[in-house]
């Protein structure tokens, strides 16, 4: 892959305010606050994605008012902007969820626009959901300003006789409820009490799982990834974040100084140790490419076979994202890696120091009085969690989570469903027995559009006692949230002629994460004579941004972007 041209103009000598004795740009910027001694100051773009449609994204503006006091206190002016959010666990089930991932390219363009017609000199962006992160991240890296993730902040734990709830709780109810195993007190009560605070889903989901990633990135500040939302403690490394920021912009310290090929290894290994959600991959993927990085799904594989899970976290786990922060976090879990040659500690940070300085003085093992970070003598998995598949029915490849099983292979018969709605139907109708292999399709970048998560059909599977004993494959996504034995991001998608779309009720399916193989037991034959049948259906959408994203984006193993 060639380097992307670096068409960022050179911010202190363009300016939008530099050197401007008498400009219309000027006296506009009078209006916003700027006086005589602002002009020469860098201008800092605060990126919002600040909402109150969901906890994720509702506590974030008082994070934005710490930058913009810092960012000001530090010599520069701050210059706010939003962007849009989608939230994953509102969506999740119904149309809405098509957006999602469509969300995260829409954030990209926004903050690009923002940033490059302004001229600004650096970006903070602050996001708490899924797309956010990465959104922001793709967006920093095609820029090349420089710029730094503060994430809004974990929520806390819910609560309900003695044990701890995430979101994901309320899904696995459904399916408990509706099975009969559970209580109508139990499942209202669960409902109620999942949420307690604000901030993003509190597992080592998706949210957690990017905002970890971009510390062992080098984009995040060390230690922010895991604080709450609710605590001071978040407000006050937003404030750090914008001091070490603005240091950045004078040392004119870019992304893609920091976003390597190496430091992108970092990642995928802090992702495979905390246990982390498939969406790293698909996110990392559209990452490497902005900036311009070499990264393949055959990268992650490698990373995965010398990385252990030393991490103890939901879902597959017993513990949440404020356990893990108490615990060490992932200071602690990077060190670790650094120490046993797992991560390269020469790469550079947003702090102008490299990742090995940075982590100077974190103590080489976790303590011994708690449980959520485990040794390397005593690891959850001896290899990483997310396995990369192929064979017939995804030749150009697949992503199997197989933390929690006791088997991370099955061959059984496929259960086909050309939507989710009737995946569901199936399921809450008790149609789904143990040892059968449920295929949801035609939901992949093109097809859904969209690529939706199946965080409701997999919960429901879960909570009816079946989530070790059914495989389950799709074109489509899934939540950081769910676990058991799932493979998505299968390529091709069924939407292009993918052999995914070939199957039919019945027919023998194995998945073999030991043996990274996904496949059909049909002959080479007999999937020759059902594609000369296949017609393409029509696009489920002809106009706006959904069928936009449908003509542009590119397959799951190319990280589903659009440029």
């Amino acid at each position: 892959m060639s380097e992307p041209v670096d068409s960022r103009p050179n911010r202190r000598s363009h300016n939008i305010t530099a050197g401007v004795a008498r400009s219309p740009n000027r006296a506009m910027l009078r209006a916003v606050g700027f006086g005589d001694g602002d002009f020469e100051k860098p201008i800092v773009g605060i990126a919002n994605g600040h909402s109150t449609m969901n906890p994720c994204n509702a506590g974030l503006d008082p994070l934005a008012k710490r930058a913009e006091a810092a960012l000001k206190a530090a010599g520069a002016m701050p210059q706010s902007f939003g962007f849009p959010t989608v939230t994953d666990g509102i969506s999740m089930g119904t149309e809405g969820m098509k957006y999602s991932l469509v969300s995260r390219e829409v954030i990209a363009d926004a903050i690009e626009t923002a940033t490059q017609s302004q001229f600004m000199d650096g970006v903070l962006a602050i996001g708490g959901c899924d797309k956010n992160m990465p959104g922001v991240m793709i967006g920093l890296a095609r820029m090349n300003v420089p710029g730094l993730f503060c994430y809004g902040g974990t929520i806390k734990p819910g609560k309900w006789k003695g044990q701890d709830l995430t979101v994901v709780s309320s899904f696995e109810a459904v399916g408990s409820y509706a099975a009969g195993k559970m209580s109508d007190e139990d499942f209202i009560g669960i409902e109620k009490n999942a949420c307690p605070s604000l901030g993003a889903c509190g597992g080592m989901f998706t949210a957690n799982t990017m905002s970890s990633a971009f510390e062992a990135l080098g984009m995040s500040l060390m230690g922010s990834s895991q604080m709450a939302n609710a605590d001071s403690e978040k407000g006050d490394s937003v404030a750090l974040s914008a001091q070490v920021l603005v240091n950045a912009v004078r040392l004119n310290l870019r992304p893609r100084d920091i976003i390597t090929r190496a430091s992108i290894e970092n990642a995928a290994a802090l992702i495979m140790a905390t246990g982390g959600s498939t969406n790293g991959v698909l996110h990392f993927l559209a990452i490497a490419h902005a900036a311009g990085v070499e990264w393949t799904l055959e990268d992650f594989e490698r990373v995965r076979l010398k990385t252990p899970v030393l991490c103890n976290l939901k879902p597959s786990g017993q513990y949440v994202a404020v356990d893990f922060h108490k615990a060490g976090g992932v200071p602690q879990v990077l060190k670790m890696l650094l120490v046993k040659g797992l991560i390269n500690g020469d790469c550079m940070t947003i702090t102008g120091r490299t990742m090995a300085q940075e982590l100077e003085h974190i103590p080489a093992e976790p303590r011994a009085d708690q449980d959520v970070i485990r040794p390397f003598d005593r690891p959850m998995y001896a290899q990483g969690h997310l396995a990369i598949l192929k064979g017939n029915l995804a030749p150009l490849g697949a992503v199997a989570k197989i933390t929690g099983l006791k088997n991370p292979s099955i061959t059984g018969p496929a259960r086909v469903f050309d939507s989710e709605p009737a995946a569901m139907e199936a399921i809450m109708g008790d149609r789904i027995k143990a040892g059968d292999v449920i295929i949801i399709r035609y939901i992949g970048p093109q097809g859904g559009p969209g690529m939706p998560e199946m965080l409701a059909p997999t919960s429901a599977i879960t909570g009816r006692g079946l989530g070790e004993s059914t495989g389950f494959i799709t074109d489509g996504r899934f939540s950081g949230g769910t676990w058991g034995m799932v493979v998505g991001h299968v390529a091709p998608e069924a939407f292009v002629g993918g052999p995914i779309a070939l199957v039919k009720e019945g027919d023998s399916i194995t998945i073999d994460a030991r043996h990274q193989l996904i496949q059909v037991n049909v002959s080479d034959e007999e999937l020759a004579r059902r594609r000369a049948e296949w017609k393409q259906p029509a696009p489920r959408y002809t106009s706006g941004v959904l069928a936009k994203f449908a003509r542009l984006v590119s397959g799951a193993e190319k990280g589903a972007i659009t440029g």
